[in-house]
């Protein structure tokens, strides 16, 4: 007989029992933890996502409007086209089911033996081919896409009504319920180029990519909204009562400091130089309230289409594979757009690609803010004020220039733009002259340590802190290590490289009162309920000079725009030109030479400084780079354009007065005595041609502006010939010995630039290239100035 257990062991039978069932039971309170209360959320989704369909409603994006409320940047309805996988094998699966009954049907005489039958196949690559159509995406796509396991695949966004209208209409005829719509939104930029760098864009989910877009995509992306419906247990939507809509929430719109009519002014003038000039490494503009910091204006040339971001000219793709090493050309060589493509056929297929990211990408830059560069001439209204305003130096001080001077025993002369020198020059004189020497002596006598305090209270060591994306920050040499030749070149505008957005706020502090301000471009948020969400408004970071100071700075610079070229008929304008050497980028050899940055900053009214512009062309590759023959003739045809606008009116003196350029009247088809009566009562003079009593064609044409007493050709005979005459070159000559060339030639003349009442002015350039034949009685715009600043 087996011995029975014992008790000692039936109590260890049951306590290895109950053990074993508090382990499983432990484990079973822990999982039913984790399940119902760590990972609650993660299967309450899971509950809903089975048990609840969602669709998503796009908010629409707020829009971005210019400071007079015209419309910049808007979103509007376009459609999603998206298909359900699954669900589209299964409907072609169900045709391909009635095909083969259809065929039995065929086989049984059930129906007439001609009957077309379309397969499953054919209606599939129908739906194919015609979603490829009207979606103008590849069939591989579409292919990949009905093959993904899958119950939702995008096949296209942002796709306009009309080809959504037809899909959907395909798609009934072809009893497919698999391919749907859903209503989204596109971005849509009715302006086009107009301030591309500065209002950015979007890409295909809406989401900002670069300027405002992105900076403010927060404000204007809005909140999506969404459509939950209940599901049965076979996955089908239950009726409407069953489900809750969340509306979408609308971005918020941004009204802008930018004036529609400046930056259209402001761009096509940039476009302007940037072909004449030939200038390779883009040009850029600001306007900007020298008071507030609102920006007016802001551009980039060449510019880009905000409605096709990534098409790019084929100059640029070029000019971008030289610049990358590509091309067998030598770098100073100018590629132009009647040659660009040649030059494009010459690359590999990845070297184009290459060079088309590379230049796409420089496109899509704000170089205003972005990008930094010498500003050479242009800076020395900081040295100025600096040294002005610590009394190292008075307006009454004169300065010595022998053409060169020698910093510190051992190093290379620093040279004048004038070799022969400058002799004694007044204050007034070595800014207007842009005489570096001068500018050296102002600079030792300010000292290293004063230069850089006022080179950081004018915000070049630091962000200005504008409201867009990508500002650079200024490379400068610091006061550790600033010796007396990094002083002397420093205090002239070499060395230390600034974005333009830097440049022109400490100018505006110079010409301001003293004040940095920040710079800004939004000047408010407002949401759809018309409730304003954020200001911005003038910021006064500090002030750097005394009132006084600034008022001797703008009355300096008033004379000196008055010799450089800026000079504009009744009205107050100051301003410095700059010429720069990209000393950096120099390699110092004949097949790479030395690049140039032509620059110019100007305000007005130069006694109450309110709109101050600076205008900046990187690397003009014409063979003239001076910024007074680039960028101040650029800057006085935008001032002489936005003036008026902005309701500054001329106020001439007495003497602008009695020279005021006329309108040329119309007088075809009137008598020659009629005709003369009008010219006279112009103070114009005329010259008749033909023995006929009627005037039949004039030149100049009506509306033209001639100076006093230009001369006007009358032709009096039908069918009659245009004389025509040579362009005399007038560079060089003063106002009365250009007038004398031009009327001896049987043409007229309108002056612009220098204030021509003054001895020195010449001129500086002409409209029509010297030895060109044009019709007697062609007005030629002549452009003065005092001197020729290379500074």
């Amino acid at each position: 007989m087996a011995d029975k257990p014992t008790i000692q062991m039936k109590m260890r039978t049951n306590w290895f029992l109950l053990a074993t069932i508090l382990v499983f039971a432990a484990a079973i309170i822990v999982k039913l933890f984790k399940l119902s209360v760590l990972d609650n959320k993660f299967y309450q989704d899971k509950a809903n996502a089975d048990h609840f369909g969602a669709i998503s409603i796009s908010a629409n994006r707020g829009a971005i409007y210019d400071t007079n409320g015209v419309i910049l940047a808007q979103s509007a309805t376009v459609y999603k086209v998206f298909m359900d996988p699954d669900l589209f094998r299964s409907e072609i699966a169900k045709k391909d089911e009635a095909v083969k009954a259809q065929q039995k049907q065929i086989a049984k005489g059930e129906l007439p033996a001609g009957t077309v039958i379309r397969t499953a196949e054919e209606v599939q690559n129908d739906v194919i081919e015609y979603l490829a159509e009207q979606l103008e995406i590849d069939v591989k796509k579409i292919e990949e896409a009905m093959n993904k396991d899958s119950q939702y695949q995008v096949l296209k966004t942002q796709v306009e009504k009309p080809a959504a209208d037809n899909i959907i209409a395909f798609m009934d005829e072809n009893d497919i319920n698999s391919i749907q719509i859903e209503e989204d939104t596109k971005r849509y930029y009715p302006q086009d180029e107009l301030a591309a760098s500065v209002i950015g864009f979007t890409n295909a989910d809406g989401d900002g990519q670069y300027g405002l877009e992105y900076q403010y995509d927060e404000y204007l992306s809005g909140i999506d909204g969404k459509v939950i419906s209940a599901k049965d247990a076979n996955g089908n939507e239950m009726p409407y009562r069953y489900s809750k809509t969340y509306e979408a929430q609308d971005g918020n719109s941004l009204y802008l400091t930018i004036d529609r009519t400046l930056q259209y002014s402001l761009e096509k003038n940039l476009e302007e130089i940037v072909s004449q000039f030939e200038i390779e490494d883009r040009a850029c503009g600001i306007i900007m309230n020298a008071k507030t910091g609102a920006i007016l204006a802001m551009a980039t040339a060449p510019g880009f289409d905000l409605n096709n971001p990534s098409d790019v000219d084929d100059l640029q793709i070029a000019q971008t594979a030289q610049d990358m090493g590509f091309l067998d050309i030598d770098k100073n060589e100018v590629i132009k757009k009647d040659n660009a493509k040649a030059w494009l056929d010459k690359l590999t297929e990845q070297q184009y690609t290459d060079a088309y990211v590379a230049a796409r990408e420089q496109q899509w830059k704000n170089k205003a803010i972005t990008e930094l560069y010498i500003p050479g001439s242009v800076f020395k209204v900081v040295t100025s004020s600096a040294a002005l305003e610590e009394n190292a130096i008075k307006t009454s001080d004169t300065f010595e220039c022998t053409g060169a001077v020698t910093v510190y025993e051992g190093t290379q002369p620093i040279h004048c733009w004038k070799t022969s020198g400058h002799g004694t020059q007044s204050f007034f004189e070595a800014i207007t002259n842009s005489c570096n020497p001068a500018f050296i002596e102002i600079g030792r006598r300010l000292g290293a340590d004063k230069f850089f305090d006022y080179f950081k209270a004018y915000g070049l060591t630091e962000k200005t802190g504008i409201d867009l994306p990508a500002e650079s920050t200024s490379i400068y040499q610091g006061l550790d290590g600033m010796g007396p030749v990094e002083l002397a070149s420093c205090s002239f505008g070499q060395t230390n490289k600034v974005t333009p957005i830097e440049m022109i706020t400490a100018y505006a502090a110079v010409i301001n009162g003293g004040n940095l301000v920040t710079p800004y471009v939004v000047s408010k948020i407002v949401d759809n309920d018309g409730n304003v969400v954020l200001t911005n408004e003038r910021t006064v970071k500090r002030q750097v000079i005394s009132e006084e100071t600034s008022k001797t700075m703008c009355e300096t610079l008033e004379q000196v725009a008055v010799g450089n070229g800026a000079y504009i008929k009744g009205y107050h304008v100051g301003g410095k030109s700059g010429t720069s050497e990209k000393l950096d980028e120099y390699a110092g050899t004949d097949e790479d030479p030395m690049r140039y940055v032509a620059s110019y900053c100007c305000f007005a009214p130069a006694d109450d400084p309110e709109i101050i512009m600076l205008i900046m062309a990187d690397e003009p590759m014409s063979g003239e780079y001076y910024g007074s023959k680039i960028a101040v003739p650029c800057s006085r045809k935008v001032m002489e354009e936005i003036l008026p606008y902005l309701g500054y009116y001329p106020e001439y003196t007495d003497e602008e007065a009695k020279n005021m350029d006329v309108q040329v009247p119309f007088v075809e088809d009137k008598s020659v005595e009629e005709a003369k009566q009008a010219l006279d009562a112009k103070g114009l003079t005329y010259q008749v041609v033909g023995e006929g009593d009627t005037v039949c064609g004039q030149m100049p044409i009506s509306g033209s502006t001639v100076a006093q007493g230009g001369t006007v050709i009358l032709y009096t005979q039908k069918n009659y010939t245009q004389e025509e005459a040579e362009v005399p070159d007038l560079t060089g000559y003063s106002l009365s010995d250009a007038n004398y060339l031009l009327t001896t030639a049987g043409l007229n003349m309108i002056a612009g630039g220098a204030s021509t009442d003054s001895s020195s002015a010449v001129v500086m350039s002409q409209s029509v290239a010297a030895g060109s034949k044009v019709a007697k009685g062609t007005v030629i715009e002549l452009t003065f100035g005092v001197n020729d600043q290379s500074g």
